[in-house]
């Protein structure tokens, strides 16, 4: 009789929690939103500005956060900021920018953020100085990988995966009833480079790839370790690329110039959102 009983209890604690579950996707009332991160967060360079942000953290009205936002029909609040990294969470990233963290509240609902590929200025050396070095040699050889050899995985691995650990972590302690969800970062070359218009040497094609593959891992690796949900966008954006031609890159190159190279366009925060949907099973009014 007691192991029926609680077999019974168990079958109606599994109940309450798909309940609970269902109810946090179906709610009545709008999802308190925070969206947090870097400029694949805020949508640098992408137009039209969203009414209200700092001029200075590029944040579009078209980023994944507010197509979520629009979707879903969910209470947002966007702090995304271009540039950002994991430190910027806790202190001001610049005059007029609060601390990212501040955003959130104990009864936030989900958080959503990029983050990681401005520590160390990873992401700006590794392109810039690969691009310069890439125009320099005309595209030849590997005149990156030579120079900087495993400096950027190497800052990846040992600086940049513990410092988005330590902010997930303290994104949970900020709203410890949110659901955290975290993207990798959209593919950004082909396999095989398209130079000139991603300057990149066709021996640091390669390079610069597997440089990015480390920097998702990281992600993935951090969201494992701290129970958020990664958002994985490799395999989706690959042939969307920046090497591809317009309407079907999700990311844009260097050449034509344009604001904000090497990151997405309106299509790639579409589809970052759309991914985020998907993954976290949310409901579209």
């Amino acid at each position: 009789m007691g192991a029926r009983r609680a077999v019974v209890a168990a079958v109606a604690v599994i109940g309450l929690l798909l309940v609970g579950t269902a109810a946090w996707a179906n709610q009545a009332q709008p999802l308190r939103y925070v969206n947090l991160g870097d400029s694949y967060s805020s949508g640098a360079g992408i137009q039209p500005a969203a009414p209200g942000s700092a001029p200075a953290c590029s944040q579009s009205q078209l980023n994944w956060a507010h197509d979520i936002a629009t979707d879903t029909g969910a209470q947002l609040t966007d702090v995304s900021c271009s540039g950002a990294k994991t430190k910027d969470f806790r202190t001001s990233q610049s005059a007029g920018v609060a601390p990212q963290l501040d955003a959130l509240k104990p009864d936030t609902q989900l958080v959503t953020l990029t983050i990681g590929g401005n520590d160390g200025d990873v992401f700006t050396t590794a392109f810039g100085q690969c691009a310069q070095l890439g125009l320099q040699s005309l595209g030849r050889g590997n005149p990156c990988e030579q120079k900087f050899g495993t400096t950027f995985v190497d800052q990846v691995r040992k600086t940049t995966y513990p410092n988005i650990v330590k902010a997930l972590q303290d994104v949970r302690k900020k709203a410890p009833k949110a659901r955290v969800a975290i993207s990798g970062y959209l593919q950004i070359l082909s396999p095989t480079g398209c130079f000139p218009v991603m300057p990149v040497a066709s021996g640091d094609v390669a390079y610069l790839n597997d440089l990015q593959a480390t920097l998702n891992d990281a992600v993935e690796r951090a969201a494992a370790r701290t129970g958020a949900t990664y958002l994985d966008v490799t395999g989706i954006s690959t042939g969307h690329d920046a090497c591809q031609l317009p309407g079907t890159r999700w990311v844009e190159p260097v050449i034509p110039v344009n604001a904000a190279p090497v990151h997405p366009n309106a299509i790639g925060e579409r589809e970052m959102a759309n991914n985020a949907i998907a993954t976290l099973g949310l409901s579209k009014v």
